[in-house]
């Protein structure tokens, strides 16, 4: 149908409208959802969960925490359930109940001759069930899961039945010694049981919940060795239920044995005898065996190997009762077993079966053989010292170990050992003499004992020392070379050696001289060449001059030089040289023939040859002659016969040595007639002569510097002074005697006045070092200590200072140095005894002496003192610091404190430096008395037990701790008050016990007085505690609270006020007690918070003000649950309908109609039909309608029952606007909507 809807301004629907609104249109929707059903047919949920206990009876419905069914939403639905799977043993039988708007699926267990559930066969059940309507194509499926539980139909069994176990007579109490085991098929609670005796049992106890059965008395073999134990099995849901049957019952033999169940153990002390003892004690053996009686009692020992001729034998000695000695049968062989007899002990005892100790291997060592082999500490001694090294200089020192007194090394004669010396007390090894002279890498020495039975060899390299001056091979070196040779030209090679080795023997050479040198040498090669061109004319003809070979060494280089003459040859290497040029002159017409024109000269630098002239031009006519040898030129034929009046001649005239020419020079004449002057020649000077004269002074001056280097002497190479000691060297030095190997005693000062190896200084100790003490550093003078000094020993040295240079030759000097040693405080206190120990009685009094102890020092004055003290912090004991005697000082307590070990010093009084002392252990034993009261451990007790638990179980263990030994440390134990015989305590072990039933009901608390008293004597000492025993509430909620219907309905006006009383819902429970009280509440339900119920009566009443235009029904699930310690609980339905009160006003569909009419239309002609609902569902079909306003001349009339037509009745012709109301069958109506017919 189509639904028109219009709106006024300022009105609102109300809700009831709303929600009619929105079911109608969830109606429409749910026909279009897929398999669902055309309006929503479907369970509440997928899964539901339930249970059902096994053994149920016949038509049992299971049980749901969840409303199990589909909500009807058509009330016309014809519901079926059925089982379709997942019961094919046809267990269950599904059921449908309707209430209200819901179908509830329930599900029982079926009738007649079914089997019952059993759960230990099936506990589960998953049952898929199919809902349908009768008529119609709806179906619905969901799945149940039935959980079986479990019902205590089962008893426990033991299995086995039967037990046997064998112990030993001395096994502890509280120790397991068995276990027996049973089963119960049932789960939980069901499942649990109690273990305990048949018959009253002391000696022994059962775990009521382990089966665990513990020794907890003392057993005597003698009394009784064997137990017949029968323990039963007790369902706990038993006794809940009135039924004490007993599902099996299992049986523990006990058998008691007097096991040897330790073997006896060795131990030995060895003992070296002295050599003079009439019976000699080698060992000390004693037996233990912790078995008791028979069993630990030892038959024999012997010696079961190691003493092929029966020489030994094993005599029970000594205050204790397990100790034997090892003594001689017969005189020892020590001959054929120097390093002992290694004898294998064995004991056994007397118990049954015999047991034997472990083999014992002592070691019997031969008394006449010192345990330590005495050895050198060194089988070869490996060392170097420089060659350099003078007399008396420390090479090693070689050492037997252990050392003997009477102690004495040699060297083994030989051609090392003669430059050798060695000390025979303290084995220190010095040079006897330079290493230097004889040219050898290695020194062997034998160094032997005074028997000669040991030796050690000790291996002496030598290091290299720069000793040796490289060698020339030749005394001096002559070489010639000509001037003209070219410029690193080699002129002559020096050669030089030097026996060192590495650098020591490295040689470089160098060219001494203080005037420079036309010449260099190679540093490496010794080859000399010239630097620069050589010039006989303006140098020395002879060079002499030193060339140096120098080594690499150290600390300082050695030299040696060499002359060397290097002789220049002259070389024709110069042209002559005139000594004027360019000459002219005038002669007469007439000169005469044979006259002197004039003379030319030239000069040759070299020397070699004379000069020779000739004319090589301008004598072409023959008129001159110019003299060969001594440059004079002459006329050789007259002018006057030659033609010539006047007339120029051009002469060039060379000079020549006969290799080289000079340039040429001019000679100009000219013949004039007339008178001519003597002074008519000029030349120009060349100045050679001058130049030639400077040369030859240099020349000169160089052959003088040489010649002065000649006269040189080398100052250095001469040892000119020997060492001498330094004015602060001291004539005596003193020094403690306990003065640390290698700390430096005094650095002796010395000084040579020569530079070089002539100026270095090597120390040695050359005599007076008798103990070998001291040591002296040969390079640096520093005297140290070498072994440690001992004044009772030696208090003066007289040392032979020697030092020497290393200059060629060597000189040396020497000065004596007293060494005074002062005594130190080095001797520590010493006790006479190694240990001490004493036993006193723990009740000493304050002030006993127990023991002395006394030690003494060998040094003298205050360091010879001793006072004593005691280490060990502790206030029981002190000691008298003169005479060592130790006293008790305060209470004594043995059970605090069994014994005490006390470290005692002895001090000396050393006034200066660090005092000495000793310490020995003093071990105080403490001998008891019975002073002590059993004290429990805990001071007090508290235990909880469960009420159910069966007779004879031990609920606590009481432990004690006396201290005491003996009796008095034995404890027996009682009850002071046992509450009627309901407790019992067993008096060794102190394990209590139930002797009667406990129940909770009756009392909840025990406080037990409990006392432990010891047997001591002559007094015995006790103590009491406290033992509270909890009863624990058993749960024995046997039943749940049922409801007599699984649901229920009420209801209740919308009107109600607030606590109105709805409905009652009442539960039983079966149970007495508080396990049968009732408690009520709501947990669920759509109606969770609009309804309450109380909880004592089960009354439901509302909560919230109810509205049955919003909600027509609720339902609530009601939970009843007793108040035991484990809460039971069952629940109900609860469907809750409202009833209607007329609260609302009917309600049109339009606020304003608008209806259109024709006029002058007839009467009776219908204008509009109005429509009308009252939310209420009481009224809904008792509405009346009228026309309340706007029809003053009544044009219109209403139906007032059934459909609400508007008809016209008169005519008119204007726009009417009419007012009506519809009226509920209470007269009640809403605001009034509007008519408005146009005409």
């Amino acid at each position: 149908m189509d639904v028109t809807m219009g709106c006024c301004v300022g009105t609102r629907p109300p809700p009831s409208c709303l929600i009619l609104l929105l079911l109608k249109l969830l109606a429409t929707v749910s026909q279009g959802l897929p398999g669902t059903g055309p309006l929503g047919f479907h369970f509440t949920q997928s899964v539901y969960n339930a249970t059902v206990y096994e053994n149920s009876a016949a038509r049992t419905y299971v049980n749901s925490q969840s409303r199990m069914g589909i909500t009807l939403i058509d009330l016309s639905w014809d519901i079926k359930y059925r089982i379709v799977s997942g019961d094919e043993e046809g267990f269950f039988k599904a059921e449908e109940v309707i209430i209200a708007d819901f179908c509830f699926l329930r599900i029982r267990t079926k009738g007649g001759n079914s089997a019952i559930l059993n759960r230990e066969i099936q506990d589960n059940y998953l049952l898929i069930v199919k809902g349908s309507v009768r008529g119609e194509d709806l179906e619905a499926w969901t799945k149940v899961n039935i959980q079986v539980l479990d019902m205590n139909d089962l008893r426990p069994l033991f299995s086995p039945t039967t037990y046997s176990v064998t112990i030993a007579e001395s096994t502890p109490l509280r120790t397991s010694v068995a276990q027996v085991t049973a089963t119960d098929a049932d789960i939980g609670s069901n499942g649990e049981f109690y273990y305990y005796f048949k018959n009253k049992v002391d000696l022994f106890s059962v775990h009521p919940t382990s089966g665990v059965i513990s020794l907890s008395g003392r057993l005597n073999y003698d009394e009784k060795n064997r137990y017949d134990l029968e323990i039963l099995a007790v369902d706990r849901g038993m006794k809940l239920y009135g039924n004490n049957g007993v599902s099996s019952t299992a049986k523990l033999y006990v058998h008691i044995e007097r096991i040897n169940e330790h073997t006896p153990t060795l131990h030995v002390v060895t003992h070296i005898p002295f050599l003079l003892d009439r019976e000699p004690t080698y060992a000390v053996v004693t037996v233990n065996d912790l078995d008791e009686g028979a069993n630990g009692e030892i038959e024999s020992v012997s010696i079961v190997a190691g003493d092929p001729f029966d020489q030994f034998l094993l005599a029970k000695e000594g205050k204790w009762m397990n100790e034997y000695r090892i003594k001689e049968r017969k005189q020892v062989d020590w001959e054929g077993f120097p390093y002992g007899y290694n004898l294998t002990l064995q004991a056994k005892d007397k118990g049954s079966p015999q047991k034997f100790s472990a083999v014992k291997i002592v070691h019997i060592a031969n008394p006449k053989r010192d345990t330590v082999p005495i050895r050198f500490e060194k089988e070869t001694y490996d060392v170097s010292i420089s060659e350099f090294s003078p007399p008396g200089v420390v090479v090693a020192i070689v050492k037997l170990s252990p050392e003997p007194l009477d102690v004495e090394y040699k060297l083994s004669p030989g051609e090392d050992a003669q430059f050798f010396k060695i000390n025979p007390r303290s084995g220190l090894i010095v040079t006897a003499q330079p290493l230097n002279t004889v040219k050898k890498e290695v020194y062997k020495l034998v160094v032997t004992n005074k028997e000669g039975d040991l030796k050690a060899q000790v291996t002496i390299g030598i290091e290299d020392a720069n000793d040796h001056t490289p060698e020339f091979q030749q005394l001096l070196y002559d070489a010639f070379v000509n001037e003209s040779v070219p410029v690193g030209t080699s002129v002559l090679t020096v050669s030089a050696s030097d026996k060192d080795k590495g650098e020591n023997g490295y040689i470089t050479y160098s060219i001494a001289s203080l005037n420079l040198l036309p010449f260099a040498i190679n540093q490496f090669t010794g080859v000399i060449s010239t630097t620069e061109e050589l010039d006989f004319e303006s140098s020395p003809e002879i060079y002499r001059f030193i060339v140096r070979a120098s080594d690499w060494g150290s600390p300082y280089r050695h030299e040696s030089e060499v002359n060397v003459t290097i002789r220049i040859g002259n070389v024709n290497d110069n042209s002559p040289l005139f000594e004027k040029v360019a000459c002219q002159g005038v002669i007469s017409y007439d000169f005469p023939v044979g006259g002197h024109i004039t003379a030319v000269s030239a000069i040759d630098i070299d020397e070699l040859e004379l000069v020779k002239y000739k004319i090589i031009s301008g004598n072409e006519l023959g008129f001159f002659y110019l003299n060969p040898d001594s440059g004079v030129l002459q006329l050789k034929k007259s002018l006057m016969n030659s033609g010539i009046k006047n007339g120029n001649f051009a002469l060039r005239i060379t000079a020549t040595d006969g290799e080289n020419f000079a340039d040429p020079m001019s000679v100009n004449i000219s013949v004039l007639h007339g008178k001519v002057s003597s002074k008519s020649f000029s030349c120009r000077e060349t100045r050679v002569a001058q130049k030639l004269a400077e040369k030859l002074l240099i020349k000169a001056k160089a052959n003088g510097k040489l010649n002065l280097e000649d006269g040189f002497l080398d100052f250095y190479s001469i040892n000119r002074q020997g060492p001498h000691f330094d004015k602060s060297f001291p004539s005596d030095v003193a020094v403690k005697e306990n003065l640390p190997v290698g700390a430096n005693i005094l650095k002796i000062k010395v000084y040579d006045a020569d530079s070089g190896f002539n100026g270095k200084v090597l120390f040695t100790i050359s005599d007076g070092n008798t103990d070998s003490c001291f040591n002296i550093d040969m390079e640096t003078g520093q005297l140290k200590v070498l072994m440690p000094m001992d004044r009772e020993h030696t208090d003066l040295y007289l040392l032979n200072i020697t030092i020497y240079d290393l200059g060629n030759p060597q000189k040396s000097s020497w000065r004596l140095l007293t060494i005074n040693v002062e005594d130190a405080n080095d001797n520590s206190p010493i006790f006479l005894q190694d240990s001490y120990s004493v036993n006193i009685l723990e009740s000493s009094s304050i002030g006993t002496e127990i023991i002395q102890v006394e030690a003494r020092d060998k040094d003298l004055g205050s360091n010879g003192e001793v006072t004593y003290s005691v280490l060990t912090d502790t206030q029981q004991f002190a000691i008298n610091s003169s005479t060592g005697i130790v006293y008790v000082a305060d209470q004594l307590d043995r059970e605090t404190k069994a014994n005490y070990s006390l470290k005692i010093e002895a001090r000396d009084k050393a006034e200066s430096g660090q005092q000495l002392f000793s310490v020995v252990t003093l071990k105080v034993f403490l001998d008891d008395v019975n002073d002590c009261s059993p004290a429990f451990i805990p001071s007090s007790y508290s235990v909880k037990v469960l009420e159910d638990l069966p007779v004879g179980t031990v609920i606590a263990w009481l432990e004690t701790h006396d201290p005491d030994l003996g009796l008095g440390g034995q404890v027996r134990y009682s009850l002071v008050n046992d509450y009627n015989g309901r407790f019992e305590i067993d008096k060794a072990s102190g394990a209590i016990r139930l002797s009667k039933e406990l129940d909770y009901e009756k009392q909840q608390l025990y406080n037990l007085t409990v006392r432990a008293k010891d047997k001591g004597r002559p007094v015995s000492l006790s103590s009491v505690s406290f033992v509270e025993v909890e009863v624990v509430d058993v749960n024995e909620n046997l039943h749940s609270p049922y409801f007599p219907d699984f649901a229920v309905v009420g209801s209740v006006k919308e009107n109600s006020r607030l606590g109105t009383s709805v409905l009652k819902v009442t539960a039983r429970d079966e149970d007495t007690g508080r396990d049968g009280e009732v408690q009520y509440s709501i947990r669920d339900g759509s109606g969770l918070g609009r309804f309450n119920i109380d909880d004592e009566s089960g009354v439901i009443s509302t909560a919230d003000i109810l509205d049955r235009e919003t909600a027509g029904s609720y339902w609530l699930t009601v939970y009843a649950t007793d108040r035991g310690v484990v809460p039971l609980y069952s629940s109900i339905e609860v469907y809750i309908e409202i009833e209607d009160v007329n609260d609302n006003a009917p309600l049109t569909s339009d606020p304003i109609y608008y209806p259109v009419i024709m006029e002058n239309s007839p009467k009776d002609v219908s204008v509009i039909q109005i429509q009308a609902e009252d939310p209420d569902s009481s009224s809904n079909e008792k509405l009346t309608y009228r026309i309340t306003s706007g029809n003053p001349q009544n044009f219109f009339t209403i139906n007032t029952k059934t459909e609400w037509n508007l008809h016209k009745d008169r005519t008119f012709v204007s726009l009417l606007a009419i007012v009506f109301s519809a009226l509920n069958s209470d007269w009640q109506m809403k605001p009034n909507p509007f008519v408005c017919v146009s005409m």
